[in-house]
């Protein structure tokens, strides 16, 4: 009972000893490749290099202590990054001394807000953000991370940033004091990582190279690009010579535990920026973590996630860090790596304390430009107007919400994009299950099967009309029900029994029940008797709850159309 609240009993106490050397070879490749990245990561946030480094030790270390996932890659990520930089500039200035407190107020506010979804079992609320709001959300914050970091590489100093349109502004204006010594750093780690990519790896693989090996190598490119750009500004002080911006001085040293200054900002101020942060942040590691697990056929509870997501924001905001999620790349790449349980995880996050207190000072002529350019190589990825297009062919409404996302992000800001992306969806959801389908259907001649009259030929009955409704009944759809009967039975004069097939019915509420049982009357006035058949067991135990079996007569409820048919005369000839 308790392995259910602490996972890490489950798997630490039958550790296999054969385990040992996938964990830690996964803990080390995934360190390598976190250290860059989350001092990128902070600086897409607007928070100097440490937040991103202290955001990936405790936090690493208290999740697997909770988390039901062995593969998920918990610190700080790219598009949770964005939420953060757009939720801080809307609560304070970014050259204000408070911008830094405030993110660990934010990574507070996650944390408790994840761990109470997760204690109340209520990790199903993250599923009103559709696949089409997610895709519609990441596509744009993909373009808005990416047109934030040319400033970077281009070496000019420009207000803003969160606002997609305005930025573009102030970076055409800009182009005239680029820093040709900027481009050429950022271009040239651009091009190491996409070469590394898109050329290096599947040269490996058709040297028979296995993908437990070309992966790493893959995923080091930003490593050596990093490592190149900090050796050439050092070499010849690009940051004296050339007005290379660095990163500078990092702290040495472990993070100090401190409560976040909860007197900064309101909680009516902080609450929206926190749901959409702990909202997508959850919908992203669920995703991976869900991916991942089924790899191996090991399965990941939501509720619990929440609450060692949400753990794992307290850890970073006790340490000065800010807002951590499970992250789809480094995740990939621990599974690929090798990794078998979570010690992988805490192997990375030992090591980036082991970073954070001897290593700092080898940061320091770090070029921003290097750190832009692996940043805008990630995101791009996340760029993907096939699955766009794909959804516009299949679901119109779904590419609507999408687009509504996509365009609000990009006009307004990221979260007003995500909370109108869930308004149209929920508003789209409610058009089309107001409009269900409904089907006139017979007989297949020689079968019991029954199929719409306008798809197949079909036998039918004069004196019988049969009707599948392929939607649950609501107050929403009951009035497209009722006037589609009503006006099938009028232009049918000879109809003497309704067969209202409910196979896709799976509830019933209040509004539509009172609307059943009318309709039951007025057709009784028009001599026509209503039946029902294919009732599943959950509504059929509602119905006979309020009385409306006994009202209906047990006679008219039949288990199969085909049992409907026969008892009206209607057998197949």
């Amino acid at each position: 009972a308790l392995g259910r609240y602490l996972p890490i009993l489950e798997w630490g106490l039958h550790y296999k000893s054969e385990d040992l050397v996938g964990d830690v070879t996964a803990g080390i490749i995934v360190a390598s490749v976190l250290v860059p990245q989350s001092m990128a990561y902070a600086q897409l946030a607007g928070l100097p290099p440490q937040s991103g480094l202290y955001a990936s030790i405790l936090p690493l270390l208290i999740y697997p202590w909770f988390g039901t996932s062995r593969f998920l890659a918990v610190g700080p990520e790219a598009v949770g990054s964005l939420l953060v930089a757009a939720g801080l500039t809307s609560l304070s200035s970014p050259d204000s001394p408070n911008y830094l407190a405030l993110a660990a107020v934010l990574a507070l506010g996650v944390g408790i807000v994840e761990i109470i979804l997760g204690l109340l079992r209520l990790g199903f609320v993250t599923n009103f953000l559709s696949h089409a709001v997610t895709a519609g959300f990441i596509n744009a914050a993909a373009l808005v991370i990416g047109f934030s970091q040319v400033k970077h590489i281009l070496g000019v100093q420009i207000a803003g940033g969160e606002h997609f349109f305005p930025l573009l502004g102030e970076l055409a204006r800009a182009l005239p004091q680029l820093n040709p010594a900027a481009v050429a750093l950022g271009v040239g780690s651009g091009v190491i990582i996409l070469g590394f990519q898109t050329w290096l790896a599947p040269w490996l693989r058709r040297r028979g190279l296995s993908p437990v090996a070309v992966v790493p190598i893959a995923k080091s490119a930003p490593l050596l690009a990093i490592a190149i750009g900090t050796l050439l500004t050092w070499r010849w002080r690009l940051n004296d010579t050339a007005g290379i911006k660095v990163v500078g001085d990092i702290p040495a040293g472990l993070p100090t535990f401190q409560w976040p200054n909860l007197s900064l900002v309101s909680w009516q101020e902080v609450l929206p920026v926190v749901l959409t942060i702990a909202f997508v942040g959850f919908t992203e590691a669920f995703a991976v973590a869900q991916a991942l697990g089924s790899r191996r056929r090991q399965s990941v509870d939501a509720n619990q996630e929440l609450i060692a997501l949400g753990a794992a924001n307290l850890g970073a905001a006790f340490t000065g860090a800010y807002p951590v999620t499970g992250g789809v790349s480094r995740s990939a790449l621990n599974f690929t790596a090798g990794a078998n349980t979570s010690l992988a995880l805490m192997i990375t996050g030992t090591l980036m304390a082991l970073t954070v207190m001897f290593l700092t000072p080898l940061f320091y002529f770090l070029p921003q430009a290097c750190l832009a350019a692996m940043i805008m190589v990630a995101v791009s990825h996340f760029l993907d107007w096939p699955g766009f297009y794909k959804l516009w062919r299949y679901n119109k409404a779904d590419a609507i919400a999408f687009l509504a996302t996509f365009i609000t992000v990009l006009v307004v800001g990221v979260v007003a994009g995500i909370l109108t992306g869930a308004a149209v969806s929920i508003v789209l959801y409610l058009w089309r299950t107001s409009r269900p389908h409904i089907a006139i259907v017979g007989r297949i001649a020689g079968t019991e099967h029954f199929r719409n009259v306008q798809r197949h030929p079909v036998l039918t009955c004069p004196h019988v009309l049969s009707v599948r409704v392929d939607e649950s009944l609501y107050f929403a759809n009951m009035r497209a029900l009722e006037d589609f009967l009503l006006t099938a039975v009028t232009q049918n004069p000879e109809v003497k029994h309704l067969v209202l097939i409910c196979s896709g019915i799976n509830f019933i509420d209040g509004s539509a029940l009172e609307t059943l049982e009318r309709l039951m009357a007025q057709l009784q006035s028009m001599g026509v008797q209503l039946n029902l058949a294919e009732v599943k067991g959950p509504v059929m135990d509602g119905l006979e709850k309020i009385g409306f079996v006994e009202h209906l007569g047990r006679e008219h409820i039949f288990l199969s159309t085909h049992a409907a048919m026969e008892a009206m005369g209607c057998s197949d000839p």
